[in-house]
């Protein structure tokens, strides 16, 4: 049955007149009478007694009146998020991120993509990389950055290999070295990222099959080179998050290069909504301009 006999019906029901009901939808009062017609036919009874003073809903077409109305109620929500999920113009995106993302990629991709769309609204949820795997899952952001592989089973879209670099205070004896060997950090006090961020630094000392002697634990970054630059400790870190600032801690390159993967993820790019798709797209062009 067509929602369009449904809306007339309604229609008339409120104006109690076929003539004002087709004055307000644009029909002719021939039209409007023949699509209620029609809807009594498919029905296999009469919605409508029509009489000198108007019209009044049969006792079948009082039982109607809710279902029609709650029908039309749900087609209207289902047209406003339709037009929500199709409206990039209007759109909202969740992104998760995490701390050297939100510092050296997200301002200048956040500043180009809005000078494009003005309108779409862009909501940012820090955290560690087993919080934003977790936020994709549940579906509380639409795609988020993270580190590859992820523990997730979920669409990931590769970005960057970004390196990984020991950081020794300024005046360690290991930073006369050209290069850093792993096994030298056994015996040095180490910082390391807290569980959840720490992925990326395990990944390199498993490898090389080290066990590090840990003495702080930190989620923040730019705090463990302050406890490096304060002599506390030596620490491996991402380059992503040493770029673009004055350290004072001396940066080597370790024997063996490693490196982490970068990624942006979605639940999956088929059912991700337009202006998440837009962005992870613009993402990806976004990269490849500021590494030229």
């Amino acid at each position: 049955m067509s929602i369009n006999k449904y809306e007339v019906f309604m229609k008339v029901v409120e104006q109690g007149s076929l003539t004002k009901a087709a004055d307000l939808l644009g029909f002719t009062q021939s039209g409007v009478s023949h699509m209620i017609k029609s809807l009594e036919i498919e029905l296999g009874f009469a919605l409508l007694l029509r009489g000198r003073s108007g019209i009044k809903l049969t006792a079948n077409g009082e039982q109607m009146l809710k279902p029609i109305r709650e029908i039309l109620n749900w087609n209207e929500q289902l047209k406003q998020v339709v037009s929500s999920i199709h409206g990039l113009e209007a759109g909202t995106i969740r992104i998760g991120t995490f701390t050297s993302v939100s510092v050296h990629w997200l301002p200048g991709m956040i500043k180009q993509f809005q000078k494009e769309y003005p309108t779409i609204e862009i909501k940012l949820m820090e955290g560690d990389y087993q919080e934003i795997e977790s936020w994709i899952e549940e579906g509380q952001i639409d795609c988020g950055f993270i580190s590859i592989p992820t523990r997730g089973t979920f669409e990931v879209i590769p970005l960057k290999k970004d390196r990984m670099l020991a950081i020794l205070p300024l005046d360690h004896p290991l930073s006369e070295l050209s290069y850093l060997p792993l096994a030298k950090l056994e015996n040095e006090p180490f910082i390391i990222s807290s569980e959840g961020s720490d992925y990326d630094v395990r990944r390199v000392l498993d490898h090389a099959s080290i066990k590090p002697n840990i003495k702080f634990s930190l989620g923040d970054d730019f705090a463990i080179i302050a406890m490096v630059e304060n002599g506390l400790g030596v620490s491996i870190l991402p380059e992503l998050v040493l770029q673009g600032r004055d350290h004072n801690v001396c940066v080597m390159e370790l024997e063996e290069r490693s490196y982490r993967s970068l990624g942006i993820a979605v639940q999956s790019m088929k059912n991700a909504s337009p202006s998440a798709r837009r962005f992870v797209n613009y993402v990806q062009q976004w990269l490849e301009n500021w590494e030229q």
